[in-house]
């Protein structure tokens, strides 16, 4: 990192100005125990305040009286302020009592004064075997030849044989205690920081949304154009690289099979002896992350809830600025209605233009040119004649057959599906042809709310359409 950034940091990220300030460790072991020991988002005020009140009064009877002098609600609000930002303030839609709810730079300032207190062990193996298995990984996830895969598959398959054949006799290898200390040490602190990194991101997903209301509210252009930034950049918080990996998340830990799985290995984890130091909090740790999932997912959804009402909000105030310009105009028109003199108005171009038939010019007899034909001699037969008789020619009847078999017994069938069916041979010659079919009992049906793309070949270069969702359904009208 270079000064300028550190510099950056130090000055104005809320980390950094949390382990300057005074009450610290009050900030920390406080928010650090309701939010983060007990997986907790969006306390109520009057919760809150409740417990931070017990804090001070347990704080100041052991370290004196004015040592925390102000009441528990004006440092939850000093604490929620823009200056200090260390919890983030709201109102829910239908309550009037503020909540609560911690913000990812607090995690990170109690991450980082968790790693200062001295380890008495600090494994190394379980890392060194989790970077290797990642590579792994990493290396023949993105290996496209079928034979070094299957050299890595052998080699996987014989490891497992030879690991079968001890056991079946009798010789099976346990990790010793050393070994299992060192990978459950990897395992608590990874678990913890999956649980805080969920609320940073619920915290990328509430900017993505701030950053397009501002977008919104300055936005000058139509409104089809609003729209169509407004979907596509909730569509690319989905299908950001962060979005994506939450959801690949969310769906593998959701299954059915993978909760058994986990609540099987943690109950068996707290079965083993050598392990003396287990934190409680580890047995249920799968169900706190499911916790903290579908919170996050309620934080889309209710930014979705929120973004669809302040359009609507935006299209109601367009159309009150229509309804007062009517209302301008009626109102002048009603006060020049009972003027003594009319109102005028002055035009451009509003003679007749006048053409008078001796303005024309005469008949003139066209030149006549001579084509001396004399001198014709035989030409060369001997030429490439295939463009004369190779001119592009779309089959209208073949591409109505291949909609009707692609249809079958259906009502509807999307383009996209004929396609993959039916490549398309002649390229975008084809594909209008396609869109523009017009047949007794066919119905041709374009949704501009969705994008599709439609791909072919042409001289070994692929080429790519966008174009609204098209699809054939049947005409009832005209089949009836």
């Amino acid at each position: 990192m270079k000064y300028d950034e550190i510099d950056q940091l130090r000055t104005h990220h809320p980390a950094w100005a949390l382990l300057r300030s005074n009450n610290a460790a009050l900030v920390l072991s406080f928010l650090g125990r309701v939010f983060v020991d007990h997986n907790a988002g969006d306390v109520a005020a009057s919760v809150l305040a409740s417990e931070l009140d017990e804090e001070l009064y347990a704080l100041n009877q052991r370290l004196g009286e004015d040592r925390f002098p102000k009441p528990a609600s004006e440092y939850l609000d000093d604490w929620a302020s823009p200056e200090r930002g260390w919890l983030r303030k709201f109102y829910p839609p239908g309550s009037d009592e503020a909540r609560f709810d911690l913000v990812p730079a607090v995690e990170k300032a109690l991450r980082w004064v968790d790693d200062l207190r001295t380890r008495e062990f600090i494994g190394t193996e379980s890392r060194l075997n989790t970077i290797f298995e990642l590579l792994r990984q990493m290396v023949f996830g993105a290996e496209n030849d079928p034979d070094r895969r299957l050299v890595e598959l052998r080699r996987r398959r014989a490891e497992l044989d030879e690991e079968i054949a001890r056991a079946e006799r009798g010789e099976v290898t346990v990790l010793d205690p050393v070994s299992q200390r060192d990978r459950y040490q990897q395992f608590s602190r990874t678990a913890r920081e999956l649980l805080s990194d969920f609320r940073e991101v619920e915290e990328n997903f509430r900017r993505l949304d701030r950053n397009l209301r501002q977008q919104i509210a300055g936005w000058n252009g139509s409104k089809g154009a609003l729209l169509d930034e407004a979907l596509g950049s909730r569509n690319s918080i989905a299908e950001s690289d962060q979005g994506q990996s939450f959801q690949a998340f969310y769906d593998f830990l959701l299954s059915h099979q993978r909760q058994a799985e986990l609540t099987d290995l943690l109950e068996r984890l707290r079965e083993i002896d050598e392990i003396t130091d287990q934190d409680d909090r580890l047995a249920r740790i799968h169900f706190d992350w499911i916790d903290a999932s579908d919170r996050t997912q309620a934080t889309v959804r209710l930014l979705s809830e929120q973004l669809r009402r302040f359009l609507d909000d935006q299209v109601w105030l367009e159309n009150r600025r229509v309804f007062d310009l009517l209302r301008s105009i009626e109102a002048k028109a009603l006060k020049v209605r009972d003027l003594s003199s009319p109102v005028t108005m002055e035009m451009d171009d509003t003679t007749v233009s006048v053409g008078l038939p001796t303005e024309r010019p005469m008949y003139r007899r066209p030149a006549v040119t001579a084509i001396d034909s004399a001198q014709l001699q035989e030409g060369s037969d001997d030429f490439d004649s295939s463009a004369l008789v190779s001119q592009m020619y779309i089959d209208r009847e073949d591409l109505l057959r291949r909609v009707w078999n692609t249809l079958g017994p259906r009502d509807q069938v999307g383009l996209r599906e004929v396609v993959v069916g039916a490549p398309l041979e002649q390229g975008l010659a084809e594909l209008v042809g396609y869109l523009s079919l017009i047949e007794p009992g066919l119905a041709v049906v374009f949704d501009d709310q969705e994008r599709e793309q439609i791909a072919w070949s042409a001289e070994e270069v692929e080429r790519v359409a966008e174009l609204p969702r098209v699809s054939f359904s049947r005409d009832r009208m005209e089949t009836s």
